[in-house]
C-alpha cells in the first residue's frame, strides 16, 4: 500500500514562491512503483473517484462543470482552465492551477527517483498554497478562522486525494 506523508515544497517549484509571505502551502508526497508521467498523475488525480466528488459539488455550487475528457485535456497540456482553476504553470513535470478568486493554488509534481531500470520508481507531489487577502496580518493568524476551522479537514482531504491519484497510477 502507498503511504502519503507531508513534506517540504521542493525550492525549485512552481508552488515554492507561495511558501512565504504570509500565506499558507502544504505539501504532500508519495512514492510509487514505475515510471509514471506528470500526464498521467494528472489524469488520474483528477478523474479520481474521491475528486470526483469536488467536481460535482463545483458543478452544482459554482457551475463550473468539468469531464474526464476535460482532466485529459489538462494533462496533456491543452486546456487553460479546469472547473474552478487557471492553468498559472505548467511544465513536463508540473502543474499550478489558481482558483477563479486567485485566493487559492493546487500543485501537482511528478518525479522520477531511485529504483532500477527494471523496478523504476516516481514520487507524487500535491500541495496547495492560499495567499492571504490584501490587508490582513502575517502568518496563519492572518488567515482568519474560516481557514483554521478547515485546517484540520483540509490536510486529511489532501492526503485522500494524492492516495487516491497514486492507487490509480498503480492500477494502470
Amino acid at each position: 500500500m502507498t503511504a502519503v506523508h507531508p513534506c517540504e515544497v521542493p525550492l525549485n517549484s512552481l508552488l515554492h514562491s507561495y511558501s512565504g509571505g504570509g500565506g499558507f502551502a502544504d505539501c504532500y508526497v508519495a512514492e510509487v512503483p514505475g515510471d509514471v508521467s506528470q500526464q498521467a498523475f494528472i489524469a488520474a488525480f483528477y478523474t479520481s473517484p474521491l475528486f470526483k466528488i469536488e467536481r460535482a459539488l463545483l458543478k452544482v455550487i459554482a457551475a463550473r462543470p468539468a469531464s474526464d475528457a476535460d482532466a485529459e485535456h489538462l494533462s496533456r497540456g491543452q486546456a487553460g482552465a479546469f472547473s474552478a482553476w487557471r492553468v498559472e504553470g505548467q511544465s513536463s513535470s508540473e502543474l499550478l492551477l489558481a482558483d477563479i478568486t486567485g485566493r487559492t493554488r493546487s500543485w501537482l509534481m511528478a518525479t522520477p527517483v531511485g529504483g532500477t531500470a527494471r523496478a523504476p520508481r516516481t514520487r507524487l507531489y500535491f500541495g496547495s498554497a492560499i495567499v492571504p487577502r490584501p490587508g490582513r496580518g502575517a502568518g496563519k493568524r492572518g488567515m482568519g478562522w474560516p481557514f483554521q476551522a478547515l485546517l484540520g479537514f483540509h490536510r486529511l482531504y489532501s492526503r485522500g486525494l494524492l492516495l487516491a491519484a497514486s492507487r490509480r497510477v498503480c492500477s494502470d
